[in-house]
């Protein structure tokens, strides 16, 4: 799964419809979330630093839970924005995810084992469980 990483309010022109899951590098504004979510309609989630998340208005947050959007808290260790505008999630990461549930491990269970293995915030482990 490929994360699209926006570093300002400027790169929300850039993106392209089918961008899933974004991760907002800036504090975006009510204006800035809208003017996301009219460009690319097919996004399932919003990634962003914890610090940024408490500052969204609960009217953003309102708009994002109507349209099935999910805010999700957290960064994007060690990626290089100047290298490839994606991070990009392995598949070593879904295997295991299938590989637990297999075992017949609780979507809980699957969560916490994912956040010790791996750098992925909680929020981001919960939502790649349920997909």
């Amino acid at each position: 799964m490929k994360i699209r990483v926006v570093s300002s309010k400027e790169e929300i022109n850039t993106l392209g419809p089918n961008e899933e899951i974004i991760h907002l590098a800036f504090r975006p504004s009510n204006t800035d979330i809208f003017s996301l979510i009219m460009k690319c309609p097919n996004v399932k989630a919003l990634h962003i630093p914890s610090s940024y998340k408490r500052t969204i208005s609960n009217s953003a947050k309102m708009y994002l839970e109507m349209q099935g959007i999910e805010l999700l808290e957290g960064d994007v260790w060690g990626h290089r924005k100047d290298i490839n505008e994606y991070s990009e999630v392995s598949q070593s990461v879904y295997d295991r995810i299938a590989q637990y549930k297999q075992e017949g491990l609780s979507e809980e269970e699957v969560e916490d084992k994912m956040i010790r293995e791996t750098r992925l915030s909680p929020d981001f482990v919960k939502f790649l469980v349920k997909q």
